[in-house]
């Protein structure tokens, strides 16, 4: 087959199969953010208890930021691509078909009358993850009584707000997306 024979339609479909595959390597590489999440919180904690050092909880923060960031954009660009798929790529396949079925599994799972609810508990096990328990190791840090300076606790002022920030995007996407 020569270059010229290559139709619209096999460009399509090729076009299909290589954002499906970077969907795929975004959502292994997002919920896998989860599991690194829960281990790095779970070392820190441990090793603050057992140096007996509350000033060590500040490492929580700006982890749990940068990976629920990270988690966050991934879960951005995963839902882009479907929606990609579902208001474009599908379309256009369909139209060179001749049929409106195309990528129906795109709609399809997302029509069940329990995605609404799914969405708020991902939303609140991503607030949980991410922002909640940090905010409590700060919360364990202000509490001690071991502030060791103005330093320190402008610092942990800082991070609360970035955490407060981190926060408020995650519900903002859980919105959005929600709504696509």
């Amino acid at each position: 087959m020569a270059e010229r024979d290559v139709t619209v339609g096999q460009l399509l479909l090729t076009e299909y199969q290589t954002i499906k595959d970077e969907q795929k390597t975004r959502i292994g590489f997002r919920d896998n953010l989860l599991y690194v999440t829960l281990t790095v919180v779970a070392a820190v904690i441990a090793a603050a208890a057992q140096a007996r050092q509350p000033s060590m909880l500040l490492a929580l923060p700006p982890v749990c930021v940068v990976l629920g960031w990270t988690y966050l954009v991934n879960d951005q660009k995963i839902s882009a691509i479907g929606t990609y798929i579902r208001d474009d790529l599908g379309p256009k396949l369909g139209r060179i078909a001749g049929t409106d079925d195309v990528f129906v599994w795109e709609s399809t799972h997302r029509s069940d009358r329990r995605r609404r609810s799914r969405k708020a508990v991902q939303c609140f096990v991503d607030l949980l993850a991410f922002c909640l328990v940090p905010l409590a190791g700060l919360t364990l840090y202000w509490t001690a009584g071991q502030q060791g300076g103005g330093l320190l606790l402008a610092l942990s002022m800082i991070e609360a707000l970035a955490l407060l920030g981190l926060g408020a995007q995650i519900v903002s996407y859980a919105g959005y997306l929600g709504s696509r």
